[in-house]
């Protein structure tokens, strides 16, 4: 195994600590985020003069010089797993895949295997590059095990670096499918009472909260006004089914964790089978799809549409992805069809 050392200059005016500075100036092709270099440097990886630096707030000057050591990316203890997958596009940086309900994310002490990562190891074989000093996917976002739909993964650290800028900066299209109980009427009086929601032009509902683990329930995420995470979900109604239920398409602004569903909660329309924020909701007996909704195992939500730009290329790029067979039957249940 070969290490990689890496000489940064600091540039005029720099950011009063070092691993701002070092963000700023370490050259582009190297791929080193701020929090990979904060790693470097309490590993002693990071030198000045030949001395490690091993504080990340450490004072740094103009001119100063700097040498970074990087280690070889080291192979993955993730377990490889032969899993079919859904792939709409691929290219030696990024991979963009159809995920279905059912299928977790990541890895996790409740869930070690058949996850979509183990999945990807599987496919990527020999060809996957050092994402954040370990060969292995570069998760950028996530979604529930039981919603289906877009994810992008990166291959390497340039893709991985790209695209977590983009979600930073919320420049992402994230538009989801959903099917919610009652519907979510810009003009009620009652939706317009809810305190964070405001509606915004073209009858778009805008649902402004911040969100945290709830305080007793740690598998839940709870709405809050002060602290938390700030959270920002815009809502359409795209077809309504009497009064009782409507599918809707849900636009991201930030990404957190179960936000549709909590935000959906919050504002009275919870989705039809999230067993653990729909509530007790139920659709009359006599209404179309009635039995359909009570019965659906899952929450009714799916990534739809997932736009971004190549953070290598450059490229604007859009995917879009049909409901599965689970929801279209629901929603044509839902019709009476």
């Amino acid at each position: 195994m070969s290490d990689i050392s890496i000489t940064v200059r600091i540039g005029a005016l720099p950011p009063s600590r070092l691993d701002k500075a070092l963000a700023r100036d370490v050259p582009e092709e190297a791929h080193l985020s701020r929090s990979r270099l904060a790693r470097l440097i309490a590993e002693g990886a990071v030198r000045r003069d030949g001395v490690a630096v091993t504080d990340t707030k450490a004072a740094v000057a103009e001119g100063d010089l700097f040498e970074i050591t990087v280690a070889e990316a080291v192979e993955s203890d993730m377990v490889a797993e032969a899993i079919p997958l859904d792939i709409l596009f691929e290219d030696d940086d990024l991979l963009v895949v159809n995920k279905p309900a059912g299928m977790v994310v990541h890895p996790a002490p409740g869930s070690p295997t058949g996850t979509l990562v183990n999945a990807l190891m599987h496919h990527f074989g020999d060809n996957l590059s050092g994402v954040g000093g370990e060969k292995r996917p570069g998760i950028v976002h996530r979604i529930d095990k039981d919603t289906s739909g877009l994810l992008v993964v990166a291959k390497s650290d340039a893709a991985h670096h790209g695209l977590a800028a983009q979600f930073a900066d919320h420049s992402i299209e994230r538009q989801y499918l959903a099917l919610c109980y009652g519907v979510p009427d810009a003009g009620s009086p009652r939706l317009r009472g809810v305190r964070g929601v405001s509606i915004e032009q073209g009858n778009t509902i805008k649902i402004t909260t911040n969100l945290a683990r709830h305080k007793t329930d740690r598998q839940k995420q709870a709405v809050l006004f002060q602290g938390g995470r700030h959270a920002v979900t815009r809502v359409q109604v795209l077809e309504t089914f009497g009064d009782h239920a409507a599918l809707i398409s849900c636009r991201l602004e930030t990404g957190r964790t179960h936000q549709i569903r909590v935000h959906l909660a919050h504002a009275g329309h919870g989705l039809i089978g999230d067993p653990v924020y729909g509530g007790r909701r139920k659709m009359p007996a006599t209404a179309a799809g009635a039995e359909a909704a009570k019965t659906f195992s899952r929450q009714a939500l799916h990534a739809a549409t997932l736009g971004f730009d190549h953070p290598v290329t450059g490229d604007g790029m859009r995917f879009e992805a049909p409901l599965p067979e689970d929801l279209a039957a629901l929603l044509a249940a839902l019709r009476g069809l």
